[in-house]
């Protein structure tokens, strides 16, 4: 694979939803491969991508896997169809991105993990926010000790929800396995891992308090193992978009607010504990814009030229998925779940 000129190296997209777009942009900006196919089962929206970058466009994805000139696959499609897509993907002798959640649960997600014990080719999981700018920045704060040992996570993340929303693929049981916990909440069980370590205890509750579906609108939830406490609320019911992640530890304190568009300016306070305590010293840094799908692209590509290590594998995907089982089992039980 190093032989392979890394600007040329073919990509197809499965899926031409918000997401599929947002992956394309990532590799026309990175200059680092090149889009020459994208698939969906509705051929308007393939057309549609597939005319703005100049590619391919086909119904049927499984078309992708047979032409070789395409190396990756980038797989974003609903929650039932990434792990199948994966799979045959890699069984295909491609590299694979596939989205996250990784599958509807963690027994999908293991599937896909026994396929690369035996599998040459890498594997990522779209993690995005661990690439976001101030997420960035702050796991290198904490890395180098700015704010002592951490000591508890608390995290809220939100949207106000859309008319009909009932009726989009993720409100639907069987095609998304979960409601928002699985859908938001994913994202902020994989931060919590990433900078808290393993919980080995959750409690959760999730509710479905407004709209008229069988998926959970709300999930509140706690995490813990013997150093880090994690607490979080994720919403569809929140009405103002809202991303927010602090991470607190002995010495001070890391608060993240927004994400960029509709989310708000995104930015980073670094908060200083004082010797007598009192009014913390803080530090706010802005950043302008989105970059972590541009981040996230270099990274796999990277991994795949054995230029870094990979931030976000296949083990994270089915550990966050295991945990997010063990919160639905918490909230259907009432007790806490010990991992």
């Amino acid at each position: 694979m190093s032989k392979i000129n890394i600007k040329k190296i073919g990509v197809g997209i499965v899926g031409a939803g918000l997401i599929g777009w947002k992956r394309a942009a990532a590799i026309e900006i990175a200059k680092k491969g090149k889009l020459l196919a994208v698939a969906d089962i509705d051929f308007s929206k393939s057309k549609e991508l597939a005319k703005k970058y100049n590619c391919e466009a086909y119904k049927d994805w499984q078309v992708l896997l047979e032409r070789k000139d395409i190396d990756i696959i980038i797989v974003s499609v609903p929650n039932n169809f990434s792990v199948p897509v994966a799979i045959a993907a890699l069984k295909n002798g491609k590299h694979v991105l596939c989205e996250k959640p990784l599958g509807r649960n963690s027994k999908e997600s293991f599937e896909i993990l026994k396929v690369t014990r035996n599998c040459e080719k890498v594997l990522k999981i779209g993690f995005n926010h661990r690439f976001h700018a101030s997420i960035a920045k702050a796991k290198k704060f904490c890395d180098e000790g700015k704010i002592g040992k951490v000591m508890f996570i608390r995290a809220r993340y939100g949207y106000g929800g859309r008319f009909d929303i009932e009726k989009e693929w993720r409100m639907n049981k069987n095609i998304a396995g979960g409601g928002v916990l699985l859908d938001l909440g994913v994202h902020i069980i994989d931060l919590a891992r990433w900078f808290g370590g393993e919980p080995k205890e959750v409690y959760g509750l999730t509710k479905t308090k407004f709209w008229k579906t069988k998926v959970d609108d709300n999930a509140f939830v706690l995490m813990t193992n013997k150093n880090v406490t994690t607490s979080f609320h994720v919403s569809s019911t929140n009405w103002k978009n809202i991303f927010s992640f602090e991470v607190f530890g002995e010495l001070g304190f890391i608060e993240i607010k927004g994400k960029g568009g509709s989310y708000g300016e995104e930015t980073l306070t670094l908060g200083k504990r004082k010797p007598r305590y009192g009014v913390p010293d803080t530090k706010v840094l802005k950043f302008q814009r989105d970059v972590s799908w541009l981040k996230e692209w270099e990274n796999f590509l990277n991994v795949i030229f054995n230029k870094s290590k990979i931030n976000g594998d296949v083990f994270d995907g089915y550990k966050a998925n295991l945990l997010v089982d063990a919160i639905y089992g918490s909230s259907n039980n009432g007790k806490i779940i010990k991992l």
